[in-house]
């Protein structure tokens, strides 16, 4: 892929369950293809033909990656040419919401030889019931995770300083935005993930997505110490002085949110916890410590039994569903290859011709 791309997710495997996030990137688009089909009829590997084709024409790419298939992608988006290009299949359906674009679907799946599916067909539906199955018991795990992990919030919120909380959000702020304030117009905030459960394991593209940021805030806490509600935060004061915000929400409970970027000002916080925990490593890096800041001291020593115990469970549930996940794939693998028997992928390439050829029309009109 061409290095001059930022690489997220637009949709997790969440204790949520499926959840997406494609519809405020999709905002502004003109051109969106919408690409329908079964498995292995060529959808990702459209995407990245497209992806290497324009990247090597130096534009800057928006790569979104699939969180059930982590070396698969799910999108394109090359914004300077409003040009997006979507896996539109389940679990992610997509459909029109971007006003003003010409949306298009393309059903991959006239590249099919039906008499071959026809065939499999009990066999495909077999595999279908059965993928659906793990996945639900991997979400069920995900869900029972978030339910331990709430216990785990509550001996911190228990012994956390709010009023100090809400110093250090206001001092954060202060530090990032006093005294500038955005001269674009039409602001925008997008909503994405910058990491995923996936079948293997939990991935993240932190340091893609801040590579060409010049400041950036590593939040350091425990859980239930404030660090996703000082994020929407600061969140809210870009939005309020008219930056563009990219607002990366959690891959386990996505109502919380792990990471704001703006890149107006270069500048980015985020969650620098496990299992996204980083630390200072270039020039401009800086720790935000909650918990030295707004817990009471010896908090983990004094809760330490417990703390041990319901991480212990915690962390048990969440590697049951990436099992899950793992067997999922295993099993979609072998579903895979049914279609690909199927598939006459010289008209896969008749189609990515003319998607090719609209994306050259579209540069002409930009």
């Amino acid at each position: 892929m061409t290095e001059n791309s930022i690489n997220y997710f637009c949709g997790g495997n969440t204790a949520k369950g499926f959840y997406g996030l494609y519809e405020s990137n999709m905002e502004g688009l003109e051109t969106v293809y919408i690409l329908k089909g079964g498995p292995g009829n060529g959808k990702s590997t459209l995407i990245k033909k497209l992806a290497d084709v324009w990247g090597d024409k130096g534009y800057h790419l928006e790569l979104i990656h699939c969180a059930s298939d982590n070396d698969t992608l799910d999108g394109l988006i090359i914004p300077e040419l409003l040009f997006g290009i979507f896996d539109g299949t389940a679990p992610h359906v997509l459909e029109p919401t971007a006003p003003g674009a010409v949306e298009q679907y393309v059903n991959l799946g006239t590249a099919w030889d039906l008499s071959k599916l026809k065939i499999k067909q009990q066999e495909i539906i077999d595999f279908q019931q059965t993928i659906g199955t793990v996945n639900r018991t991997a979400y069920e795990s995900f869900t029972d995770g978030l339910r331990i992990h709430d216990d785990l919030e509550e001996i911190y919120i228990s012994e956390m300083n709010f009023d100090k909380a809400n110093a250090v959000a206001n001092d954060l702020i202060d530090k990032i935005f006093v005294g500038k304030q955005s001269q674009a117009d039409n602001s925008k905030t997008r909503h994405r993930f910058f990491g995923a459960s996936t079948p293997a394991g939990v991935i993240d593209f932190i340091p893609n997505i801040t590579a060409d940021l010049s400041k950036r805030y590593f939040i350091k806490g425990r859980a239930g110490t404030g660090k996703s509600t000082l994020l929407k935060k600061v969140a809210a004061a870009a939005e309020e002085r008219g930056f563009d915000v990219e607002m990366y929400h959690c891959g386990f409970d996505p109502e919380s949110i792990d990471m704001v970027v703006v890149r107006e000002l270069k500048v980015c916080v985020f969650d620098s916890t496990d299992p996204h925990e980083y630390f200072p490593s270039r020039h401009g890096d800086e720790i935000v410590d909650l918990y030295e800041k707004t817990v009471t001291p010896g908090t983990d020593e004094k809760y330490e039994a417990e703390i041990t115990d319901v991480t212990k469970r915690y962390k048990k549930r969440m590697k049951d569903g990436i099992l899950y996940l793992e067997e999922a794939k295993v099993l979609h693998d072998q579903l895979e290859k049914i279609y690909v028997d199927a598939v006459d992928f010289s008209v896969i390439d008749g189609i990515f011709e003319d998607i090719n050829k609209a994306v050259e029309h579209q540069e002409k009109k930009v």
